[in-house]
């Protein structure tokens, strides 16, 4: 086989490639309204398929399992949830803009969102028993884990102040206040998005130290 026929090749199958991902992608994001009103315990991939266009058989040959569409899944949407700040991150020229504009997106995206929100905790919570799941829910806690980083650490910079906790330990503090907004907001309470933001700007306030 000569070298420009290896590349040919090279180039179909890389193709390829993007393509089935690509599908996959798709059938995930179609898959997503399903799962995120039903949660793991009872989804199936033909529960998925009866409330979709898509056959039981497309799903299941493009996943090989219930775990397989599940991981996927909430893993496309977090890929979108960890750009979600940028913009905020970016144009914010104070802290006090930046305040807003942290504390607004979260409770936008509580209210907007919650059941693809409620998934994921769903899928973290399930992590701790099947072990299937452990490498994907720690790849997207680091992923969130960095968003929240990124934020903070501009946040400090525009107060020329340094950050009072490690990366970890901020995540932790702002995952547990969406959690507990979430929580309530799934529970019919209106004033949680209201709440949450307020809570934001508070913990915001507390974990930069100012420069002497």
């Amino acid at each position: 086989m000569t070298q420009t026929s290896e590349r040919t090749l090279d180039r179909i199958s890389r193709r390829q490639v993007d393509k089935f991902a690509e599908r996959r992608d798709q059938l995930a994001e179609a898959a997503l309204h399903t799962l995120s009103e039903l949660g793991y315990a009872r989804t199936s991939l033909r529960e998925i398929a009866q409330n979709s266009e898509f056959s039981h058989g497309v799903l299941h040959y493009y996943f090989r399992d219930k775990v397989d569409l599940i991981t996927h899944c909430v893993k496309f949407y977090k890929a979108r949830c960890v750009t979600r700040y940028d913009d905020v991150v970016a144009n914010a020229q104070t802290p006090a803009e930046l305040e807003a504009g942290f504390a607004t997106a979260m409770a936008a995206t509580l209210r907007e969102e919650g059941t693809m929100h409620r998934l994921w905790y769903d899928l973290r919570a399930q992590s701790m028993f099947e072990d299937s799941f452990s490498a994907d829910v720690a790849e997207i806690d680091r992923s969130l884990e960095n968003m929240i980083w990124r934020i903070v650490t501009r946040y400090a910079e525009l107060n020329n102040a340094t950050l009072a906790v490690p990366s970890k330990v901020m995540y932790a503090m702002f995952d547990g206040l969406f959690q507990q907004a979430l929580l309530a907001h799934l529970s019919g309470d209106a004033n949680a998005g209201e709440v949450l933001a307020g809570n934001v700007k508070t913990v915001l306030l507390q974990v930069v130290v100012p420069a002497r």
